[in-house]
């Protein structure tokens, strides 16, 4: 019992981005196994001798480091972090690769990529060209990804005030925290991994599971839905299909993934571990009310358009096509609102019904705005989103009473004095950095609408926006090396986000 004891204590020591290796290594025997059971056997050969490799050269160095005093530094799991959406894809890459030896190595590293950031492009524009075991290790990178996303955002994001917890009244100079909370953010940075890792991992795998089990009995087969499922938990939006509009599951079944999908919206909708906790509960949180707004309204005002200015369009005279097209229209901006990216199976309809030829800038707005604080959305958050309302709706207040005094009320009072402040630093750092990408993939040899829809896509981790946001799908493939590195750090920005990496830059954070 000391021994076991022992191991893991030495274990919890190590560095990491050497346990995500180690970790992500061990997965690989999942694809193996499940490759050897279908017959893909050079696949399944592929991912067991690189899991085995990855597994040695894991024990060589957690060996090697045996001993040695972990330095507990503030940004030391950051770099961690970043580090492993950097590196590890090199590392998952290979036995795609020796499966796959048709294509370069530079898309197979953008495929890892976009599947570890929880991004979702692909360069593989026919699924029938990749093994099903192949699919699986997409979907299964993408749902790891979800998953370390999920717990660094408490362990690692919250208590460096990161992530979107900069607008919170937690973050506010000279403010502490009271209770755990404040135990909470000076204590051991493993020993808060540990701790949320032990309360979010099984909920992770409960909540994917019962997808999956839910979707088998729609009657989706066993690789697809595993895929969709680990896909809209970790709002990944890889399919082996190439999206659920082609699986014909059905409103039935995309009613279950909408069901899934609300966790994307609000950390509280699965755990009350951050600063984002309110004493009202789900009701009570913004986030949440913003995001439900926006999926009522959006899908409201293009199901009215049909009569407002759709008049080229013929009018319709079954209602239920009508219920198509407004089902249509809800589930997709779900979708994209939590970065997911699947398109419903009656978004075609709900487009014809609205008149909207393409509707690319809605779904762009959309995943630019992006899902909740502390999720594994991307794009700006919707808690920052909030602050500038609140901070709007104060201001014009005080245009008709200058000299009245806020009552922000519980809600509010979660945000700093300044957090409207800091979200318009923000979206000002993610525009810039928009342009900085669009500007290097113009340079590379992309187009300016095509490089506009890439940037966002990456930046807000929204990868099918580049096969549904412009009038046809664009080809990633075709791009050059140049291009694809430079989304691949778009990507890893995206996922970070600018507040993080600068905090990386900063002299003073390292001294201390």
């Amino acid at each position: 019992m000391s021994r076991n004891h022992s191991i893991r204590s030495s274990l919890l020591k190590l560095p990491l981005f050497l346990l995500l290796f180690g970790i992500f290594s061990v997965s690989m025997m999942v694809p193996a196994v499940y490759g050897t059971a279908v017959r893909e056997l050079e696949a399944a050969r592929a991912f067991f001798y690189a899991g085995l490799l990855g597994m040695i050269v894991f024990t060589l160095v957690a060996v090697a480091h045996a001993g040695r005093m972990p330095r507990h530094g503030a940004l030391g799991p950051l770099m961690s972090l970043l580090s492993a959406f950097v590196a590890l894809p090199v590392m998952l890459a290979l036995p795609f690769y020796e499966a796959l030896p048709t294509t370069r190595f530079i898309n197979v590293y953008f495929e890892m990529v976009s599947a570890i950031t929880t991004t979702g492009a692909t360069v593989f524009d026919d699924p029938e060209r990749l093994d099903r075991t192949l699919h699986l290790w997409r979907a299964q990178v993408g749902w790891m990804g979800g998953l370390v996303m999920w717990i660094a955002a408490s362990a690692i994001l919250a208590p460096l005030h990161l992530g979107g917890f900069e607008v919170t009244a937690q973050a506010e100079p000279g403010r502490r925290e009271s209770g755990s909370g404040g135990q909470r953010a000076h204590a051991d940075p493993r020993e808060r991994l540990i701790r949320v890792t032990r309360a979010l991992l099984p909920i992770y795998f409960a909540l994917t599971l019962l997808l999956w089990l839910l979707q088998l009995f729609g009657g989706e087969t066993p690789l697809i839905a595993i895929c969709h499922a680990m896909s809209i938990m970790a709002t990944s939006g890889i399919s082996p299909v190439g999206g659920i509009e082609n699986a014909n599951i059905g409103i039935p079944g995309e009613a279950v993934m909408f069901l899934f999908m609300l966790f994307a919206l609000s950390r509280l909708t699965f755990s009350q571990d951050t600063v984002t906790a309110t004493q009202g509960g789900l009701l009570t949180d913004p986030e949440f009310r913003i995001g439900l707004l926006v999926v009522s309204v959006v899908p409201l005002v293009l199901f009215a358009r049909h009569w407002i200015g759709a008049y080229d369009v013929a009018e319709f005279e079954n209602i239920s096509q009508a219920a198509q097209a407004l089902w249509g229209a809800v589930f997709t901006v779900m979708s994209f609102l939590t970065t997911t990216g699947f398109v419903s199976e009656h978004w075609a309809t709900a487009q014809s019904w609205s008149g909207l030829s393409t509707s690319g800038l809605i779904l762009m707005g959309l995943a630019l705005v992006g899902g909740g604080v502390a999720t594994t959305a991307g794009g700006v958050k919707l808690l920052r989103v909030f602050a500038l309302y609140s901070n709007g709706v104060r201001e014009m207040q005080r245009l008709v009473h200058p000299s009245s005094v806020s009552g922000a009320g519980a809600v509010g009072r979660r945000l700093q004095s300044n957090g409207a402040f800091i979200a318009w630093i923000f979206f000002m750092l993610f525009a810039m950095s928009l342009a900085a990408i669009t500007l290097l993939l113009t340079l590379a040899g992309a187009g300016f609408e095509e490089a506009m829809i890439m940037s966002v896509s990456a930046l807000s981790t929204t990868g099918p926006l580049m096969q549904h946001a412009a009038e046809a799908p664009i080809a990633v493939l075709e791009l050059g090396v140049a291009a694809k590195i430079v989304l691949c750090g778009a990507m890893v920005l995206g996922r970070l986000e600018t507040l993080a990496i600068i905090a990386l830059l900063t002299p003073d954070l390292w001294r201390s």
